[in-house]
């Protein structure tokens, strides 16, 4: 198994966290399970933003806090955008079908995944976005093998 090692990258600013999301979309094979974690406000959704438009996404992204989940088709992939955080209890996940979206062949980005317990199937990549003055601190760790092997790439790149 590929080591497991985990990766801590200082993003000093909006620009820099799009720009980590879009190294990290160029990377991931699919289907994978990327679940995003940290306060409101931290950077999830603009992690989010670059990951989408580094496939070529152009329109805007928004969290999906009301409708839960927006979905984005591209030619080689599919991306499922995940907001839980208006989630109560994690049975609602079975009532929104999200037993459907795990069994389509793609990538899943899942902010507040937290909100989901144990309802949810463990992810390939933790991202954890901290604020740390104006910018932000991720760290990114692997939870599969596949999740290893994307760590292992980025942490080539910064």
């Amino acid at each position: 198994m590929t080591d497991m090692t985990e990766l801590t990258v200082d993003l000093p600013d909006e620009h820099s966290t799009m720009a980590f999301g879009a190294s990290l979309a160029r990377v991931c094979p699919s289907p994978l399970r990327i679940y995003l974690g940290g306060e409101l406000g931290a950077g999830k959704t603009t992690l989010s933003r670059g990951f989408l438009r580094a496939l070529g996404h152009e329109g805007s992204v928004k969290s999906p806090t009301y409708t839960l989940v927006e979905p984005y088709e591209f030619d080689s992939v599919m991306v499922f955008h995940f907001d839980l955080y208006r989630i109560a209890d994690p049975a609602e996940l079975a009532y929104m079908g999200f037993d459907d979206y795990l069994m389509t062949p793609a990538i899943l980005l899942v902010e507040w995944a937290d909100r989901g317990g144990d309802w949810l199937p463990p992810p390939d990549l933790m991202v954890h976005l901290s604020p740390v003055g104006e910018g932000r601190q991720l760290h990114l760790m692997p939870r599969s093998e596949q999740g290893a092997l994307v760590c292992e790439q980025l942490s080539k790149k910064h």
